[in-house]
């Protein structure tokens, strides 16, 4: 607690000695002792005009000749093609700096350095290919930072690192290719961010995450690949939209069935084929660094890639409907098959019947003459001698009968 609170009595300090510095500095101008403003500059109070120059000048003889309370620079429009180090070592209340649509292709490390109160930075429309990972490590007041229309390839994850109070920042008009993961670490107020005109085809959930109060993401003219790579980001920009934030257009370029599509207004529907990457797999290079946790916050993740409005899908419906209809002509084949096998059956019994019956009637009929002609002879044979010795023979052999 001791150290915390001799942190905050010591920052409280500087505060004090940077407000009195500026103050005193302020009068000293008033006063009259303060350097003389240069030929080709104009200077009012503490704003000082270096712009338009129209030849080539030497930052440096400039800047010797400012006055030492100046707290508004304006050097754009000039043939500058360097920064050196320290070159704004003598500034230090510093608030506002322009060194747009000059030459600058080189920017020393410490070009920056001892700028703690600087809050405007504008080094627009030059011709920067790369910058010093500590370029803005001292500038700890720094609000907006503009680094608009240069030939900026890559940024070094550390690039904007200690810029705690950066509310804008303006990388558009780039030659960028990809947004390292953790470059805007650390920047919480950030709330505004230009990547329009750049190379992007891709573009990590991971890295705009640590932004936490961004509510302008500006992506126009990337070429965006809308694959399954491309989902995190939009369920992230989703969101963004759902808090009031803005987003402005981020049209697809690759697939060729996509291209001219925004991807903020694509149905998840033509991602669906892309679910089982992200509730399978665990291995952040399966995704390019997309992971899916365990956990509450996984469970949270697997219920977003989840197709719920997959009833919607003209496809589904349209195979629900084929599957329906099998089924019912599946029914009626089978009751239509059931009937003809009853009519079969019944018909079949009914000749085996009729048969049977006919098949009788004759042996009936041919034994009914039997019966007849027997009961004819037995008359006839009961009629007197002859009776009585056809009936002896009939008991006894021929021999005893005669």
């Amino acid at each position: 607690m001791l150290l915390f609170a001799e942190g905050l009595l010591q920052e409280h300090l500087t505060r004090m000695n940077i407000i009195i510095s500026s103050s005193l500095m302020t009068l000293l101008s008033l006063c009259g002792t303060s350097a003389s403003c240069p030929s080709v500059c104009s200077c009012n109070v503490n704003q000082t005009d270096c712009s338009d120059l129209n030849r080539l000048a030497s930052l440096n003889s400039i800047l010797d000749q400012l006055p030492f309370n100046t707290s508004y620079l304006n050097l754009s429009k000039n043939n500058f093609t360097i920064v050196e180090a320290g070159s704004f070592s003598n500034l230090s209340i510093l608030i506002y700096l322009d060194l747009s649509r000059n030459l600058l292709s080189t920017v020393s490390p410490s070009s920056f350095s001892q700028m703690n109160n600087l809050e405007f930075l504008d080094l627009s429309e030059n011709v920067l290919v790369r910058l010093p990972v500590n370029l803005f490590s001292d500038l700890g007041s720094l609000t907006e930072l503009i680094l608009r229309d240069n030939r900026l390839k890559e940024l070094n994850p550390d690039q904007f690192k200690g810029l705690t109070e950066l509310r804008r920042l303006d990388l558009s008009l780039n030659s960028l290719i990809s947004m390292p993961t953790h470059l805007l670490d650390g920047l919480q107020n950030l709330v505004w961010l230009s990547l329009v005109g750049n190379k992007l085809r891709t573009l990590q959930r991971t890295t705009l995450e640590p932004a936490t109060a961004l509510q302008h993401l500006l992506l126009d003219g990337n070429p965006w690949n809308c694959n399954c790579n491309l989902i995190p980001l939009k369920h992230w920009l989703e969101w963004i939209m759902y808090t009031g934030g803005h987003v402005d257009s981020a049209n697809c370029s690759f697939p060729s069935n996509l291209h001219g599509k925004d991807l903020r207004s694509l149905p998840m529907e033509m991602f669906r084929h892309c679910y089982p990457l992200y509730l399978e797999t665990r291995n952040p290079s399966a995704a390019e660094g997309h992971q899916v946790p365990a956990g509450p916050a996984g469970d949270c993740i697997r219920q977003r890639y989840r197709p719920v409005s997959v009833r919607r899908a003209t496809a589904t419906v349209v195979v629900a409907g084929v599957v329906c209809g099998v089924v019912c002509v599946l029914m009626v084949v089978t009751a239509t098959y059931g009937c003809i096998y009853a009519t079969l059956v019944a018909n079949e019994h009914q000749q085996l019947t009729h048969g049977n019956s006919q098949q009788q009637q004759p042996l009936m009929v041919a034994k009914e003459p039997e019966q007849d002609e027997k009961e004819d002879l037995m008359p006839t044979i009961g009629k007197g001698a002859e009776a009585t010795e056809c009936v002896g023979w009939m008991a006894f052999p021929p021999e005893v009968c005669v």
